[in-house]
């Protein structure tokens, strides 16, 4: 259906260079092993052996075996006559986010992926400085802001996570992340986004300013890589594709980065 699609559009499937999938998956723990315990564990282990965002992207023959779900992907595409590679999908979303031009000039940042069933936010800067993973059914607004701030500051303690029914949190980086510095706070992507207000949406106060300025709320800023904030994750497997196969790189890093941070699309540039 996806190849018919293309082809009406004056596009052949018939000769990739590779192909590229995002999935969410748990891992298959042992049993009497917690799998948000087990999915946790699986993140500190990918950032530790290598310390960036494609580090969750793999090819097809190298998908950890503990990640079933992923060789699910890998196995349901065994006719391929091309690479497959495969990868977790917040991590994939976050680093579409990247992409926004607004962001790209951020050296530090917090991400946030707010998805249907996971929320998971990352603060960079040199590397994963920190990251934390919850349930997004589980959490207001409050409670998110909260978690954030204290990812931020470095207080956040994976029980603080864990004991509210989420997956965990993990802070690397010794150096905390300031808000108010900068014309908005996080960056956030995610089918659930709406969860953030701007400070406009907010409830006003008494003399008629923002809660957002009065209360400290959060300002948010939501990523348009490309202009297409819809597709962030797609970028992001790009991006991470072109790390884990190196044949591509040069043609893949420079796709996405010839509009020079202007939003051009890389099949438009």
């Amino acid at each position: 259906m996806i190849s018919k699609t293309f082809a009406d559009y004056g596009v052949s499937l018939n000769d990739l260079s590779a192909v590229a999938v995002a999935v969410f998956d748990h891992g298959n723990a042992p049993a009497g092993v917690s799998d948000r315990q087990f999915r946790f564990d699986y993140l500190d282990e990918r950032i530790r052996e290598r310390n960036s965002l494609s580090s969750f992207a793999f090819p097809s023959t190298k998908i950890p075996k503990i990640m079933t779900r992923l060789q699910a992907v890998a196995d349901s595409a065994a006719d391929l006559d091309c690479p497959l590679v495969v990868m977790d999908t917040a991590p994939a979303a976050v680093l579409g986010a990247n992409f926004d031009p607004t962001v790209m000039k951020r050296e530090r940042k917090i991400i946030v992926n707010v998805g249907n069933f996971h929320t998971l936010a990352f603060r960079l800067g040199d590397g994963i400085e920190g990251v934390f993973e919850h349930h997004t059914g589980e959490i207001d607004l409050p409670k998110l802001e909260s978690l954030i701030r204290r990812l931020a500051d470095g207080s956040l303690k994976h029980t603080d996570v864990f004991d509210d029914m989420g997956h965990g949190a993990l802070v690397y980086g010794t150096n905390p992340f300031e808000f108010g510095r900068d014309e908005f706070d996080i960056v956030v992507t995610g089918p659930r986004r709406s969860m953030f207000q701007t400070a406009d949406d907010r409830p006003q106060t008494t003399n008629n300013r923002p809660s957002s300025t009065v209360h400290g709320y959060l300002r948010p800023y939501f990523a348009v890589p490309f202009g297409d904030m819809m597709i962030a994750g797609c970028f992001g497997l790009l991006a991470a594709t072109a790390e884990v196969m190196p044949n591509l790189a040069e043609s893949i890093n420079g796709s996405l980065r010839s509009g020079r941070g202007r939003g051009v699309t890389p099949w438009d540039a």
